[in-house]
């Protein structure tokens, strides 16, 4: 079983405070994440900026996409992301022209770019079958912000709905306020990316966090 990568989720309000995180994280991670609220906050610029300064990473541009799938997977790419979102609630029109994309520029450089589809919100099983038709590979199952500040935490039904998608050919990204003590919960299945953002970045001190992650990562997944 291969091991999980981590990915650091940068959602901060300025690509100021992103960098200031990236600056000490970046030789930590394997993705860096251009989170949601970064990329609402400052646009394809802090894209661009990851992208130039760590090319050699993963750089996810988390912007969940819900319509014009084409024009935004050719925004995020033209700026140097490998990585984009759909968001789970997107027509599967939207998805199919977004993964268009990504396999024409791929094919194009021979760079790899990928779509994740995001499990924010309501979804069907119906409808992940129709991502795995159109070529789906990656997931995010998230646990979302408001749903853990309101206490939510991992249960049974996250685990068995996790092991189910894996079973049908997806490969997983597991986020939503993620701390090392929750890793164990997961051993059982081949996850791709760990994703961590505060538990990391809001450490007193982030560098021993992140070592710490993967330290976990190691000891369960090796």
């Amino acid at each position: 079983m291969a091991l999980p990568m981590l990915q650091l989720a940068l959602d901060n309000k300025t690509l100021k405070d992103a960098l200031e995180a990236t600056r000490v994280l970046a030789p930590e991670v394997d993705v860096i994440e251009a989170g949601t609220i970064l990329c609402c906050s400052e646009g394809m610029q802090a894209v661009r900026c990851l992208k130039a300064l760590y090319p050699e990473k993963i750089v996810l541009a988390d912007i969940k996409a819900a319509d014009a799938g084409s024009i935004l997977a050719s925004m995020v790419y033209d700026n140097g992301a490998d990585w984009m979102t759909v968001i789970c609630c997107a027509p599967i029109a939207t998805v199919e022209s977004a993964m268009k994309e990504a396999r024409k520029r791929t094919e194009q450089d021979g760079k790899p770019r990928d779509v994740q589809v995001e499990l924010t919100g309501s979804w069907t099983w119906e409808e992940a079958e129709a991502w795995r038709k159109a070529g789906i590979r990656q997931v995010v199952y998230h646990r979302g912000r408001d749903a853990q500040a309101a206490g939510q935490g991992w249960g049974r039904e996250d685990l068995e709905k996790i092991q189910r998608l894996h079973e049908m050919g997806f490969e997983l990204s597991i986020t939503g306020g993620l701390v090392v003590e929750d890793l164990p919960l997961f051993k059982s299945i081949p996850v791709k990316v760990f994703i961590a953002g505060r538990s990391i970045r809001d450490a007193a001190d982030p560098v021993q966090a992140a070592r710490e992650f993967k330290a976990a990562i190691a000891a369960h997944w090796s």
